[in-house]
């Protein structure tokens, strides 16, 4: 498991290419500015990986309440975009 620092933990991301890595490290850390913004209590979210042939990326939020969303495609960016969406449409409603 990686820490970002932050309260942003990263789940079996050790496999995943050097650049790829970098790049999901800005996204997560870009959304989760936003979100513990937007959110009272943040606390943590933790940012898990799945999948061989296709990327399920699960979020979830520690805060004053617990959010989860999950996101599952062939392209790791899209996948942990979707999933990232589904969390900040669930706080901005």
């Amino acid at each position: 498991m990686l820490e970002l620092g932050g309260g942003i933990f990263l789940d079996n991301f050790e496999e995943i290419e050097p650049g790829k890595l970098i790049i999901v490290k800005k996204i997560v850390g870009n959304y989760t500015k936003n979100i513990s913004e937007k959110l009272n209590g943040f606390k943590k979210i933790m940012v898990s990986l799945e999948g061989e042939n296709t990327y399920k990326i699960k979020i979830e939020i520690e805060a004053s309440e617990k959010f989860v969303a999950q996101g599952e495609k062939e392209n790791l960016f899209f996948a942990l975009d979707e999933a990232l969406s589904g969390i900040n449409n669930q706080i901005t409603q």
